[in-house]
């Protein structure tokens, strides 16, 4: 049951209508559980059993762990809990025939909330109806964004009263979503696979075009996601963490990974590397490199088997302790952070083709053959697609960063909200216009769907 999709349509309307029919909190409660149930089974039954046994076991797993913290007993609940979460994760994602869509993020959540009990950073739960909730929350199930305990359970504590402006903000965020979905991620989709699909058999500059536009391709899709998600949350009264903030001005490596896929980057630096680090503090710096080099090829292998996904957690450790070791006081001239900028760019750009291509030997000959065919034909550099949706696209990516940019100014939302409403519903209408003219539908799931 795809967002964007008619039977996820039809599930949120009527969670939307049941849901306020009540403020009080069990009622909303039980919509909500019945709506996610609903939600993760319509996928496949399997994968809703998979996920309320996650959710028993780490219940009752961070009561244990709470009455055996200062003992060494608790050391040996919370390493047994990761080493089975963990090991049913690495079973299920490389080794079983059937791997339950959203595993790694709910299984992220589970983990950060056993974690932070034997840390004492946060209390067991006692609602076991509040964490079921917390856990399968149909909204944020398959890609997030990966909350924390200390900061959902809070608002599963309260009954949440129909408010209009946090309604319609949320639905605001869910038509920029789309607007990033359908008019650029999928707009550009058919023809990033026919190039990165078939790399053998496409032209040098082909290669090149596709390689730089995928980033942009995999961030329209994501934020899509996540625009929604959140959106979806504040309709019902909830308050999800953003997960991107304008990424592609970064002008390091290291501050784009403080910027793209947060709720993972943060997860990843207080889990992995924050620990690891400490355990090769006597190293001195060489513990800190080895401690980031071990963090970002976790991030590589998270995201699928393979060498390809391994080489791209290895690439982009690699780059970021360059960076740490080159460190350079920042220079305010305007034009070489544009040079920076572009950098980071492009070696991410670089980076994402082992992400993307299927094997390691594709990414190495799109590298070697990038710069070949400059004489190319016109029709070739169109990948599949006509000039009049090369405009489309290029003029929505511009639309998308001026308003992010915009946006990082003075919230837009709330100068929405200023507007006479004449001026403001035409500005809505001519929102979900652009989406239905110039939209691309029919591409069935999100790519971050697939981890």
């Amino acid at each position: 049951m795809e967002f964007l999709s008619i039977p996820f349509a039809v599930c949120m309307a009527a969670t939307f209508l049941l849901y306020y029919l009540s403020s009080n909190r069990k009622w909303q409660h039980a919509i909500l559980l019945i709506a996610s149930c609903v939600f993760i089974g319509y996928y496949h039954l399997s994968y809703l059993f998979v996920v309320l046994g996650v959710t028993v076991f780490t219940f009752f797993a961070g009561k244990a762990i709470c009455k055996h913290v200062d003992g060494t007993m608790g050391a040996v609940l919370l390493w047994s809990s990761i080493v089975f979460l963990a090991g049913f994760w690495l079973i299920a994602r490389y080794v079983a025939p059937l791997f339950p869509l959203g595993l790694s993020f709910y299984t992220f959540q589970a983990l950060a909330y056993l974690i932070d009990i034997y840390w004492e950073e946060e209390e067991p739960e006692d609602d076991f109806s509040d964490f079921l909730l917390y856990m399968l929350m149909f909204m944020k199930f398959l890609s997030g964004p990966i909350e924390r305990g200390t900061d959902m359970l809070p608002q599963l504590k309260q009954g949440k009263p129909f408010n209009y402006s946090l309604v319609v903000r949320g639905m605001k965020l869910v038509a920029w979503g789309m607007f990033l979905k359908l008019v650029i991620a999928d707009r550009i989709a058919p023809s990033m696979d026919m190039v990165l699909d078939n790399v053998r058999g496409s032209s040098g500059m082909q290669l090149l075009v596709a390689t730089l536009v995928y980033p942009i391709q995999l961030y329209a899709d994501f934020a899509g996601y996540t625009a929604m998600a959140i959106g979806f949350g504040r309709m019902l009264g909830f308050g999800f963490h953003p997960n991107f903030n304008r990424p592609f001005v970064s002008q390091t490596t290291g501050e784009l990974w403080r910027r793209w896929h947060m709720t993972l980057s943060y997860w990843v630096r207080d889990y992995v590397f924050v620990p690891l680090n400490a355990s090769l503090r006597r190293f001195g710096r060489i513990g800190i490199y080895v401690a980031l080099l071990v963090t970002f090829v976790a991030i590589g292998v998270w995201h699928g088997a393979g060498w390809t996904f391994a080489c791209y957690g290895l690439f982009q450790g690699i780059v970021i302790i360059y960076e740490t070791v080159a460190k350079r006081q920042r220079v305010g001239d305007k034009v070489w952070q544009t040079v920076m900028i572009v950098r980071t760019y492009l070696l991410f750009a670089l980076s994402l083709l082992f992400f993307r291509v299927a094997n390691v030997s594709d990414v190495f000959y799109t590298y070697r053959h990038l710069f070949d065919g400059f004489d190319s034909n016109i029709k070739e550099l169109r990948l599949g697609m006509t000039d009049y949706y090369w405009i489309v696209f290029a003029v929505a990516v511009i639309i998308m960063f001026v308003m992010e940019y915009a946006n990082s100014r003075k919230s837009l939302i709330a100068w929405t909200e200023r507007l006479a409403a004449p001026v403001r519903w035409i500005v809505y209408f001519g929102i979900v216009l652009c989406i239905f003219l110039f939209g691309s539908f029919g591409v069935e799931n999100f790519i971050y769907i697939q981890f």
